[in-house]
């Protein structure tokens, strides 16, 4: 049977069956100001045209959008007519991304989660990387040559839930990583009880140590090697900790007592270090800022206020901090985010919610952690490519659980 055109030109409109219902209920967001009730385009059209450009590589810029929604197909899934670029862009202003938060919750819930580490099984807290990562356009760069430090485009805080293997916070502040734009200012305004902080290096700072423990939550964060530490309990360690690398486990005080720029910490502190392998970097220097050692190892110190839990566990749940970077890679190379569709900040916030829709929706499909493989097997089965006994024998494929690997 001969396929039309459209067909061909346009994948991956059934992704967006389940959640088009969804989007429904925002047909009214951003039309207070539109009395004469002659706006063309609504907010559900407009996120489920910034979602099918997930699923289709050439659709990377508002012209390729606006040439898409002159497609029949397009026009009765989302509705509405062709669109201009002046109506495209201007949503990027007009639209709230907050209205979007509801729905990604809905879909998050219906999510399984990926299985962890057996020995994380007494753990009740729910494990939570945090990190950020820059988002740049083309004028952007251009321009930061020329700029000063406070204007290098936009840093997106991101909240990972490392047992469902997706984003569950995603803030977009200036990149200037000064004052209420800092990551630990950032992640000290959005804590939650419950919750285990996988921290990096970044996000040393005692306040944001002492806030987390202060909502009912618990952090495991990398330090710098040469911050101050005055052990005052140095335990033993046990044959399982000494297999995974630990050769230091002491719970003191952290930082000096004598320094009035830090707020002191308010509760006990352990500090635990871990020689893991390292690798070079491009420069020939290890990623730590210690040196390299005869053995190919470096020190990896960690500080938490886990003070109940078995060391080689501390270092098993920072290694699950490294799911985070992968999720970055998957968001910017995968899902082609290093592209911005807007320069506002609300459009590009919209942008990264759509983004994180279309991997909510390529994992309830998948019903695992979404791959690149498992991305572009699914855009083959929907350009026509691949079989759908094609498609499921990949899915029956996939590992339950993927393992994670150390940095």
């Amino acid at each position: 049977m001969e396929r039309k055109q459209s067909d061909v030109a346009v994948t991956g409109l059934k992704y967006l069956d389940g959640v088009l219902p969804l989007l429904e209920r925002l047909r009214d967001v951003g039309c207070a100001r539109d009395r004469a009730g002659n706006r063309e385009l609504r907010m559900p059209q407009y996120v489920g045209m910034v979602l099918l450009s997930f699923f289709n590589p050439t659709l990377a810029t508002l012209r390729g959008l606006q040439q898409a929604s002159q497609l029949e197909r397009v026009q009765r899934k989302l509705g509405g007519r062709r669109l201009s670029l002046g109506a495209l862009s201007e949503a990027g202003r007009v639209f709230d991304p907050a209205q979007l938060e509801g729905i990604i919750g809905e879909l998050l819930a219906q999510l399984p989660g990926a299985p962890l580490d057996a020995n994380l099984s007494e753990l009740r807290q729910r494990l939570t990387a945090v990190d950020g990562t820059l988002l740049k356009a083309l004028p952007q760069v251009t321009q930061a040559c020329y700029a000063t430090r406070r204007d290098q485009g936009w840093k997106l805080h991101t909240h990972f839930d490392v047992g469902k293997r997706i984003p569950t916070r995603m803030t977009l502040t200036n990149a200037s990583d000064r004052g209420a734009n800092r990551e630990s200012a950032v992640l000290r305004a959005q804590l939650e009880p419950d919750h285990c902080y996988l921290l990096d290096r970044g996000y040393e700072e005692f306040a944001l140590f002492n806030a987390i423990s202060a909502v009912g939550s618990s952090y495991v964060a990398r330090l710098r090697a040469a911050r101050q530490f005055t052990p005052e309990d140095t335990r033993p360690l046990s044959r399982a900790a000494r297999e995974a690398g630990v050769i230091e486990d002491a719970v003191g005080h952290l930082g000096s007592e004598k320094s009035r720029r830090a707020e002191p910490i308010d509760h006990r502190v352990r500090r635990i270090v871990v020689l893991v392998p390292w690798s070079p970097s491009r420069s020939g220097k290890p990623h730590t800022s210690s040196s390299k050692p005869a053995s190919g190892l470096v020190e990896l110190v960690l500080v938490t206020n886990l003070c109940d839990v078995p060391a080689e566990i501390i270092a098993v749940l920072y290694r699950y901090r490294w799911t985070i970077e992968l999720f970055f890679r998957f968001f910017k190379q995968v899902l082609g985010c290093q592209h911005l569709l807007s320069q506002h900040p609300r459009g590009i916030q919209l942008q990264a919610y759509c983004a994180l829709i279309a991997c909510l929706l390529i994992g309830l499909i998948a019903g695992r952690n979404p791959s690149r493989r498992t991305f572009e097997m699914i855009c083959l089965y929907f350009q026509g490519w691949a079989t759908e006994a094609e498609l499921l024998r990949h899915l029956e494929q996939l590992p339950k659980g993927a393992k994670i690997k150390q940095r």
